[in-house]
């Protein structure tokens, strides 16, 4: 049965996801779907902070990925020998799912020691892990968001 939260600012959705980042063990593949401006970007910036990554998070908007080395001293101790990358893929400007593996996104899709995490998932999902799982976000009012997984 999906969980549903309501965070009532940019921080709450970044708070959020940085609690997230906690219950990963690597592998996952997290599909974000939402109207444009509806948190999935922040969302994303809160699990790398959650994962230990230092570095500024940018949306990979005209790029379509980056990757991002989780150090090992950055790394929390029950995933210290496990989650060692961050995926960001943002499916925003894509044609089609060729794009993505045009560029071998799919490469690090469902590999255990790798978090990956899809802007616009929705646009790709023919390409997905049939294990993804999918995150929803709403607007509600003003800085409100309904976030369902």
């Amino acid at each position: 049965m999906p969980e549903t939260i309501i965070t009532n600012s940019e921080q709450e959705t970044y708070d959020f996801a940085q609690k997230f980042a906690d219950n990963l063990k690597g592998g996952e593949v997290i599909g974000l779907m939402g109207d444009l401006g509806s948190g999935k970007t922040i969302f994303t910036k809160g699990l790398a902070k959650g994962l230990g990554i230092k570095q500024a998070i940018t949306s990979p908007t005209f790029i379509l990925m980056r990757l991002y080395e989780i150090r090992e001293a950055d790394r929390k101790k029950e995933a210290a020998n496990i989650i060692k990358r961050f995926c960001h893929i943002d499916a925003y400007r894509t044609k089609d799912e060729l794009d993505i593996v045009s560029i071998g996104a799919e490469d690090f899709m469902g590999q255990k020691d790798t978090v990956t995490v899809v802007e616009w998932a929705d646009k790709i999902r023919d390409i997905l892990p049939r294990r993804t799982l999918y995150i929803h976000f709403e607007f509600q009012s003003g800085e409100k968001r309904l976030i369902k997984y």
